[in-house]
């Protein structure tokens, strides 16, 4: 008699984001049929570029900045092949208002005080704000439970604190708005506090910027497109989805998808890394109702990022970024230093950053323009005598889901009731906030699901980045970690991540 080898199990997709890339990642030469479904005709989800139709080169949507302590991004990006498209910045630089420049760096203290040197030398806080911003550091630092009430904004928290206007505008806000892409009234008090533990204060190169020498479109496009399919991967561009659909003989189990053409993909697993506001118009009626939690979605909120480029006839910015405090912009990226991207003529292109601009999206275009050049004219006199020879402003209205006080109990984890189905996508529960690392995470862990289920368990989370031994002893995530997940394992060989070119 002939036996008939049944056909390796297939694992669907649905999103060809960071976190449905990073699924994929995690499942190639394992022997599954692995199918990639993206709507849109390039990969990437919103770490993603467009064509410039005048000169054909490719322009981001937003600057995407990721730092040392994404310790899972950075694996991703070994992974993949593109670790050598990222350039690490040692420091962060601050323009102050009065246009004096500072550097945030690592000095010779351990952690926690490492960047203390760097920050009393600050130009652009005053001692009295600089007393005020290491008061409340060390209140949150050791506020493990700030945030679980689920109601208060981090502004609030900052007011019982000590802190003023002042210091918020010129100091929380500028890291901790660009972080979270949430204004102060409106964040939550834990995610704040992760930021600066965890990116911060844990590790001296924590905090240090990784930034892409290479453009988004290329980075996770193309590149990523051809290490897949030469791996095997089905990568499906310009293939929406209709439904997601439960196994015939049993509805609570997934059995297949069906895509807008009316094709049906049978699935043993499905993976849904779509946005959060369309995960659930997604699933068969039968497995909706199978996902309670999902209803907590409908309270979740987007906001906003825009990003303003700018291509001048000569060089305007002397610096190959920095920090804004007190400004209409935030950040200035240089992009002709980052990526030696400019015009033959010597020009210079730039690309500004505003996070959390709900304020900017009643103007328009041209007007958010001209405010960004005349803060770029009172920040180097260059830019009053340049050319502006084109410009392009990019505002991506759900660039991050909200970081609002109790969020947390709104992200759900990516295994979910129906044998079968996973979510993934920063807005799950990853213990981070929405950002590259968590899209990654929430792709790792949903791949792990798919090999427990298969019976081939594997560690595929990598864990946070080491603490130094005093920022351990003093500010221990043990007490504080939402999900033991997350909590690495300090006895194992300190994995020391590597995903950019040191400068």
């Amino acid at each position: 008699m002939t036996r008939t080898t049944p056909p390796p199990p297939r694992v669907v997709i649905v999103g060809g984001g960071l976190a449905g890339l990073a699924t994929a990642a995690s499942l190639v030469d394992r022997g599954l049929r692995v199918t990639l479904l993206e709507s849109r005709p390039r990969l990437g989800g919103r770490a993603s570029s467009f064509t410039d139709p005048t000169t054909g080169e490719l322009v981001d949507n937003c600057q995407h900045v990721s730092m040392v302590c994404c310790t899972n991004l950075a694996d991703f990006c070994r992974k993949v092949g593109i670790e050598g498209l990222f350039r690490r910045e040692p420091a962060i630089t601050f323009f102050a208002p009065d246009g004096r420049t500072s550097t945030l760096k690592a000095g010779l203290g351990p952690a926690p005080f490492h960047l203390g040197e760097s920050f009393l030398r600050s130009k652009h806080l005053r001692w009295r704000d600089k007393l005020k911003v290491a008061y409340g550091l060390a209140r949150l630092a050791l506020d493990r439970r700030a945030g679980e009430d689920g109601v208060e904004p981090f502004a609030d928290w900052l007011w019982r604190h000590g802190q003023d206007v002042r210091t918020m505008n010129l100091f929380w806000g500028p890291v901790l708005v660009s972080a979270l892409n949430e204004r102060l009234d409106r964040m939550d008090p834990g995610m704040a506090r992760q930021v600066f533990v965890d990116g911060f204060l844990m590790n001296r190169s924590g905090f240090q910027m990784e930034v892409p020498s290479a453009p988004l479109g290329e980075l996770y496009g193309a590149r990523l497109e051809t290490w897949l399919r030469d791996r095997g991967v089905e990568v499906r561009l310009t293939t929406g989805v209709r439904s997601i659909d439960p196994e015939p003989e049993d509805p609570s189990a997934v059995g297949s998808v069906t895509l807008r053409n009316g094709e049906t993909i049978e699935a043993d697993f499905v993976v849904a890394s779509a946005p959060f506001d369309r995960i659930a118009g997604l699933l068969a009626p039968s497995i909706r109702e199978r996902l309670p939690d999902l209803d907590a979605l409908r309270s979740l909120e987007s906001s906003p990022i825009t990003g303003v480029h700018l291509w001048f006839d000569r060089p305007v910015c002397p610096l190959d970024h920095v920090v804004a405090p007190g400004r209409f912009l935030h950040w200035v990226f240089n992009h002709t230093a980052l990526q030696g991207r400019g015009s033959a003529n010597g020009g210079q292109y730039l690309q500004v950053v505003i996070s959390a601009s709900y304020d900017l999206l009643w103007m328009t275009k041209d007007q958010i323009r001209d405010a960004v050049l005349a803060d770029l004219a009172e920040m180097w006199p260059a830019a009053c005598e340049a050319l502006l020879e084109r410009s392009w402003v990019v505002t991506e209205h759900g660039a991050t889901f909200a970081a609002r006080p109790g969020v947390a109990t709104l992200r759900p984890p990516q295994r979910t009731p129906v044998d079968g189905l996973f979510l993934a996508g920063d807005w799950t529960d990853t213990g981070w906030p929405a950002t590259m690392e968590g899209a990654v995470r929430s792709g790792y862990l949903a791949a792990q699901g798919v090999l427990e289920d298969l019976d081939r368990p594997e560690k595929l989370l990598r864990p946070d980045l080491p603490p130094d031994r005093l920022a351990r002893r003093l500010l221990s995530r043990r007490e504080n970690r939402r999900d033991a997940r997350f909590e690495p394992d300090f006895e194992e060989t300190a994995y020391e991540p590597t995903g950019g070119s040191e400068t």
